[in-house]
């Protein structure tokens, strides 16, 4: 992950109705006070009229509380950065592959881009610890759940027809696999990205999908298949079953762009956050502190 991410980013909700605020107080005529009280109207209306009282308008000052303001709703959204020397926690987050080497992948031309894909998204994944499950009629563990993602995709270049000893495809079992790995790991951000020519979801695949969504993981999947196809549209209706979304093989960068923001939300609403990510908001008090002096100026 690079760049700043925002921790609770509703807050910056607040920002326009400041903005509307204070083009308000600088655009309403502003009241002469007392002035009103001590003088005349006649003589107001007639210093009026011959240009002594010129039209008030409002302070700028009126607009050190609204930037105080401003700076505190900033701090509230929670602008943070990784704290790359942060240590590793086995079941903080983690990303399980599932590659289909069924008989219509593996027969076919879509083995080699989904391989690809799968290793560019290992290749994006940084830190985050992977598994790799493989399927066909029935799975099986290929790797364990392991920070090491250059071996995985080692392991991913090598799949072939001669994998799985199993014809068919059942992606149902494949996803329960993945999902006992994620709660025997006590994963708390899991991602699961299924690698398929859309073969085999049924119904069971997708109930596999919404329990996967109740522990808090979420499904994506990657397709080789071209846009409009009845197999990518399954796939496409799988991966929203499982609160992810669907990508074709050339969108592998894009695919770990979204597991990345998604993991950073979900960290976000715990504390674990606080031990991977460091807060930055604290310090756009500091401007919000010396605004709010100027309140408080001595008068004579």
């Amino acid at each position: 992950m690079t760049g700043i991410e925002l921790l609770r980013p509703w807050w910056l909700l607040a920002l326009p109705v400041l903005g509307l605020l204070a083009f308000w107080l600088l655009h309403r005529p502003a009241s002469l006070g007392a002035w009103k009280a001590a003088i005349d109207p006649a003589l107001m209306a007639a210093m009026a009229r011959i240009g002594r009282v010129p039209e008030a308008r409002a302070s700028r000052a009126a607009l050190v509380p609204l930037g105080a303001a401003a700076c505190v709703v900033l701090a509230l959204s929670g602008p943070a950065v990784e704290v790359r020397d942060a240590p590793s926690f086995r079941n903080l987050d983690g990303v399980v592959l599932v590659m289909d080497l069924s008989p219509s992948v593996t027969g076919g031309e879509a083995l080699e881009p989904l391989r690809t894909a799968a290793r560019v998204l290992l290749a994006r994944l940084g830190s985050r610890p992977a598994a790799l499950v493989v399927y066909g009629g029935d799975a099986y563990l290929a790797a364990p759940l392991t920070s090491d993602t250059t071996q995985i995709g080692l392991t991913v270049a090598l799949l072939d027809e001669d994998i799985v000893p199993d014809p068919g495809s059942r992606p149902a079992v494949a996803l329960a696999r993945a999902g006992a790995l994620l709660r025997e790991a006590e994963i708390v951000a899991g991602d699961v990205v299924l690698f398929s020519d859309g073969g085999g979801i049924d119904g069971a695949a997708h109930r596999q999908a919404a329990d996967l969504a109740g522990q808090g993981a979420r499904l994506w999947t990657v397709s080789a298949g071209a846009a409009g196809d009845s197999d990518t549209e399954a796939l496409s209706a799988l991966a929203e079953t499982g609160g992810g979304a669907l990508h074709d093989t050339a969108q592998a960068s894009a695919l770990a762009d979204a597991i990345a923001a998604g993991r950073t939300a979900r960290l976000g609403e715990t504390d674990i956050a606080m031990l991977t990510l460091n807060d930055l908001g604290r310090w756009l008090l500091l401007p919000a502190l010396l605004l709010c002096a100027l309140l408080f100026r001595r008068r004579a």
